[in-house]
């Protein structure tokens, strides 16, 4: 969908009137280009926070509030036109693009509507009906939402306990076997906590297929399979599904109404056939997102109902176009006339448009590229997993000229291809998850660059000419490595540059090394950089502590802060900061604290807070407990204490919380009042705590309460039986759950199968990425 060709005319007369410079009206087209090139990278992925992010890292110039506004108008009528006109996209044939998997996966609660009955319906059908494994299909057009419905299904907790096994695979129209089934392979070992079999990325689609079968063969297993285009990739599939007698479920999302009756029939199943919204339905969830659940304004309801009826009944049309005019000023009626008449004429235009590629997404392989397809106009080109070693100027001769987003993530590259010099206008970078080591000095000469992304790259050092690059806004360069949950040097990032206070733009700044002779010098630089939204900081020696403090009283954007000394036992000196940024929402910091600093309780944004190692002698809970919008602690040997005590009244909007080892730590106690709106509570290596926290009977929200690593004589006083004398204080939580770690994995088990001498069945409440980067 050329949106942007439909948009050009009126958003470039609108400069002209404000006397708009060439500059600005290449600005917004760009802006233009990789918002939308987001919106498709998004379709194709899981729900991955790591990828969405992309979205925050788009760079933006300090123009006029006049072109500002303008820009603002085009992105979102341009967001709702992506959404919106999915039925007059390209032909099949020529879109490289996968469907909409990730707006459906992302949709809030409150997004959906008339879900209840149906959800019920097919948790039902899962976890009853008979042994035998049946499949459940989901059957219905594009956008009717099938992977919402699933992703609720799914997510179900009574499906989750009753499932000790399952995996969510994405089929789409770029169905590779062999990939699809090494994903779920890695997805079911994952479930019991065990390593995948060594040589599993050179197993034939034969061998996959049998370790699949042999897996689940005893087991109870749901399976989804998501948009599933045709019969012939669900019979490539479904015999590596054992039809054993254990009461596995497989789930299929479709287009194909003869794929899943054909299933319906093989395995007496159910086909359950989404249909579009009711108009009453429609208009209740289009109100629901364009006037936060209040009703249309008279003087709007005609131009809404016009909207709402492209939408079509289409639930994901109708939530993408709802959250467009939510941001439309209600006076303005001709901001949302401009809205109709453009959706109306871009049905007419959609067949003129011309046969050139500005945005381009290759999965896997290169060798899908059409070689003779003009790449002249080329805009953004993006590339996830491809195997072969990217020799772009060969693939796409003539294609770079106007290149402005570039994404190689996970390429097999060990050098800084030499070929980006030349990219004049490139704005967006990534090196991501590649092999490449240095960055070589003619970086300088992208005086364009606006985002350079070399997280999990292996660089350490950055030329200096990176400091001519006076646009860049984020500069993100670190990786980690994982070796266990609690390990602390596990963070690198790069060595900082002695003047990179010249980089006044910068708006993402992670992870700078400051362990370095000029330390003292990079920190007072720091504080140059009043844009910073995120500073992310390693190896700071108390010494530098109070330069850093001075330095981030300047940062009056900051967001987010994380800061981690050289190592375990050395002082993290913070206590300088007299008047910290008021709208700090995340602070993570890692190494010894002598006291808590004071300044911590008069940040009444902070959202997330993490502390690590910090070995206070004094209970950090009298500070934190009135943080007002706290929703996320975790406390990683913070307390040296043997009672920690949550007091009535704080913590009232806290959601998270985690303790890992208090080594002295007894007692928990939670005053009636305290806690209100906890949800997780995860209480980690605690080898002295004798009991449960007394008063948890009291958290009414708690839904999740586990435990890692912990001692056998704690977790008997949690037995259902005689012997369980607490176990009433926590019966009323949906799920509890025990973990270990044994054998280089985790073994997860419930609770309530807990007795003496005996183990249950591993379950997968927690996956294994989540609990590595638990503490990252």
């Amino acid at each position: 969908m050329f949106v942007l060709e439909k948009l050009t005319p009126f958003f470039e007369n609108e400069l002209r009137v404000l006397n708009g410079s060439r500059e600005e009206v290449v600005y917004v087209r760009a802006e233009l280009e990789r918002m939308k090139v987001f919106l498709r990278i998004a379709d194709t992925l899981e729900e991955t926070d790591e990828e969405v992010k992309i979205w925050n890292m788009k760079a933006r110039y300090r123009i006029s509030y006049e072109i500002q506004g303008i820009n603002t108008r085009i992105k979102n009528i341009s967001e709702g036109h992506q959404r919106l006109l999915r039925k007059f996209c390209v032909p099949e044939q020529e879109n490289t693009w996968n469907d909409r998997r990730g707006d459906a996966l992302l949709l809030d609660k409150s997004d959906l509507v008339g879900i209840d009955e149906p959800k019920k319906k097919l948790v039902g059908r899962l976890v009853e009906g008979g042994s035998g494994r049946k499949v459940v299909s989901l059957a219905g057009m594009g956008g009717l939402g099938k992977t919402t419905l699933a992703k609720q299904v799914y997510d179900d907790s009574e499906v989750k306990k009753h499932f000790a096994i399952h995996a969510w695979i994405i089929v789409s129209r770029s169905f590779q076997m062999e990939d699809i089934l090494k994903d779920m392979v890695q997805q079911l070992f994952q479930a019991i906590r065990k390593p995948v079999p060594k040589g599993l990325d050179g197993m034939t689609s034969d061998r996959l297929k049998t370790l699949i079968k042999y897996f689940l063969q005893e087991r109870r297993y749901l399976i989804v399979l998501d948009d599933v285009w045709h019969i012939n990739e669900w019979d490539a599939i479904k015999y590596a599904l054992p039809t054993n007698n254990y009461g596995s479920r497989v789930m299929l999302t479709t287009r194909n109404a003869d794929l899943a009756f054909s299933s319906r029939i093989e395995s007496e199943g159910l086909v359950y056939n989404l249909e579009p919204l009711k108009q009453e339905m429609s208009w209740t969830l289009f109100c629901r997102k364009t006037f936060h659940r209040n009703s249309c304004p008279p003087h709007l309801e005609e131009i809404c109902r016009y909207i709402l009826k492209k939408c079509e009944g289409l639930p994901l049309a109708i939530v993408a176009i709802g959250g467009v005019l939510a941001t439309k000023d209600k006076r303005r009626i001709d901001e949302w006339e401009m809205v109709r008449r453009s959706l109306a004429i871009a049905k007419q235009q959609n067949a003129m448009w011309p046969d050139k590629v500005r945005r381009l997404s290759i999965h896997n392989t290169l060798q899908n590229v059409q070689q003779n397809r003009p790449f002249s106009q080329l805009r953004s080109l993006f590339m996830f997993g491809v195997v072969e070693r990217p020799y772009i100027y060969t693939q796409f001769p003539n294609g770079f000229r106007l290149l402005g987003v570039l994404d190689l993530r996970g390429a097999p590259l060990t050098r800084f291809p030499i070929y980006v010099v030349n990219l004049f206008y490139l704005k967006y970078l990534s090196l991501r998850d590649t092999k490449v080591k240095t960055i070589p000095s003619f970086i300088g000469k992208l005086q364009n660059l606006e985002t350079l992304d070399l997280k999990h790259a292996y660089v350490t050092v950055l030329p200096a000419e990176i400091l001519k690059l006076k646009r860049l806004r984020h500069l993100l360069v670190y990786r980690y490595e994982f070796e266990s949950y609690a390990h602390f040097h596990s963070r690198y990032g790069f060595k900082g540059l002695e003047k990179i206070g010249a980089l006044q733009f910068l708006q993402k700044l992670s992870l700078v090394d400051a362990d370095q002779p000029s330390s003292g010098i990079i920190m007072q630089e720091l504080g140059k950089l009043t844009q910073l939204r995120r500073l992310g900081i390693i190896n700071l020696r108390t010494e530098d502590g109070a330069m850093l403090c001075l330095s981030i009283k300047n940062l009056i954007n900051l967001r987010a802060l994380s800061i981690m000394s050289t190592k375990e036992d050395e002082i993290l000196d913070l206590h300088h900061l007299f008047s910290p940024p008021q709208f700090l929402q995340r602070i993570y910091f890692t190494g010894r604290l002598e006291t808590l600093p004071n300044w911590i309780s008069n940040l009444h944004s902070l959202v997330k807070v993490y502390l690590k190692w910090s070995r206070l002698r004094e209970d950090p809970l009298i500070l934190l407990q009135s943080l007002p919008n706290l929703v996320h602690l975790e406390l990683l040997q913070v307390y040296e204490g043997e009672t920690l005590c949550f007091r009535a009244g704080g913590f009232k909007k806290l959601k998270h919380l985690g303790l890992d080892k208090f080594d002295e730590l007894r007692c928990i106690q939670i005053q009636v009042g305290a806690l209100p709106s906890v949800e997780k509570l995860s209480i980690q290596r605690c080898k002295l705590l004798e009991k449960v926290p007394l008063g948890i009977e009291h958290l009414s929200k708690l839904k999740l309460l586990e435990f890692f690593d912990m001692p056998h004589e704690f977790l008997k006083t949690l037995r259902r039986d005689e012997q369980g004398e607490d176990y009433w204080r926590v019966k009323h939580i949906p799920q509890v759950y025990y973990t270990y770690w044994r054998d280089g994995g985790w073994e997860v088990y419930y609770l309530e199968s807990f007795s003496e001498g005996e183990t249950s069945r591993p379950n997968p409440v927690i996956s294994s990425q989540e609990l590595q980067t638990r503490w990252k």
